[in-house]
């Protein structure tokens, strides 16, 4: 997430933004166990993958939605 976008930027608004950390950590956690679920090294069923699915896409458009506000408002 955010690879089009200056490093430096998103580690600044990391650091500046305690919610948009946390969000973007928990994003990054479930990205990884989603992925590890789906190649088999994770045991989960279906409901709980989907689950991990809709939370990790809801988490997304809420940090794009708090990048975007920041670089409206700056």
């Amino acid at each position: 997430m955010f690879e089009n976008q200056q490093r430096d930027d998103v580690e600044a608004f990391m650091k500046s933004d305690v919610d948009f950390r946390q969000l973007y950590y928990r994003h990054r956690e479930l990205d990884s166990k989603v992925h590890d679920a789906e190649i088999g090294v994770l045991p989960v069923d279906d409901s709980s993958l989907k689950a991990m699915k809709t939370e990790k896409l809801q988490a997304k458009t809420r940090l794009q939605r708090m990048w975007d506000w920041r670089h409206r408002s700056h």
